[in-house]
């Protein structure tokens, strides 16, 4: 059984690497965008007819693309800031680590599979569909997704 010292250690390594999926996510959205801006500034050089318009139309809509994409990774960041990895709590809610007998949850933002050490951890929203169902239950809890039990073994 981990010490209290390491449990808060592991929430604050899925809480620190939760962050860094948003900045790269953040960064390559940059890229995304600052790549699309030089082609369509290169398009507006050229004078090709219907294709230079096809091709500006669906630059245009890769940068709107990009721009929702940022609107989600902005309510990413605000999820975050939300979290307070110390304060431990006997409950799920937004910031538990949730240990069951069909793996470790870390309820968060959707950033996938996390590893810290040997270990595998999700990072899962309150919204999505097992998030949802982890929200205000405590140890010792099942829950039920997709015809499987789930067993809370503990909340962090």
């Amino acid at each position: 059984m981990l010490q209290t010292s390491e449990k808060l250690k592991i929430k604050e390594e899925l809480y620190h690497a939760c962050k860094a999926f948003i900045a790269e996510k953040r960064s390559n959205l940059r890229d995304i965008m600052d790549a699309n801006q030089k082609a369509l500034e290169n398009e507006s050089k050229s004078s090709a007819g219907d294709k230079h318009e096809t091709g500006r139309a669906m630059l245009h809509l890769e940068m709107e693309k990009a721009s929702q994409q940022f609107e989600v990774i902005a309510k990413m960041q605000e999820i975050m800031e939300k979290i307070d990895f110390s304060i431990p709590s006997g409950h799920v809610k937004l910031g538990s680590l949730i240990r069951t007998d069909k793996g470790n949850y870390y309820l968060s933002i959707s950033a996938g599979l996390i590893r810290i050490g040997n270990e595998d951890y999700f990072a899962i929203s309150p919204s999505s569909p097992a998030g949802k169902l982890f929200l205000g239950q405590t140890k010792g809890a099942t829950i039920h997704l997709s015809e499987k039990q789930i067993h809370i073994l503990e909340v962090l």
